[in-house]
């Protein structure tokens, strides 16, 4: 699940994001990992997100969340991460700790099982296994 701006995934600042999309990614990750049933969901609207929060609980065994700047901001998706007993694992496509200072403080991180950053769209990936290797 993604929050805002990813949708821009692969056309916004490159040398931070790099140039694949998601429409390209996902089925790759897909395609990686047959056994395993992947969603997607983007939204650039806090409220929908939440929605897609609360509609995982029962349907999936694990949300990746990049959050995207709701991360640093949140309090309402905070809550609804808190709210549900799925898991969730906190997703960073950027190391946000060798960024600007804004980005070091998470909101949403205290209520998810762990956080994964750096990595590019293999954050993505590491997420995933996560949750194989849970």
């Amino acid at each position: 699940m993604n929050g805002p701006n990813l949708n821009l995934q692969g056309r916004r600042d490159k040398s931070v994001y790099g140039a694949e999309t998601f429409e390209e990614f996902i089925p790759r990750l897909r395609a990686e990992y047959p056994d395993v049933t992947i969603g997607y969901a983007q939204s650039n609207i806090e409220g929908e997100l939440i929605d897609a929060l609360h509609k995982a609980e029962g349907e999936y065994d694990g949300v990746l969340f990049n959050a995207g700047g709701y991360t640093h901001t949140s309090v309402a998706l905070r809550d609804a991460i808190d709210a549900v007993s799925v898991p969730v694992v906190e997703i960073h496509i950027s190391n946000v700790a060798a960024r600007e200072e804004f980005r070091h403080t998470s909101l949403i991180g205290a209520t998810c099982v762990g956080t994964i950053a750096g990595f590019g769209l293999g954050s993505y990936r590491l997420g995933v296994e996560s949750f194989i290797k849970r």
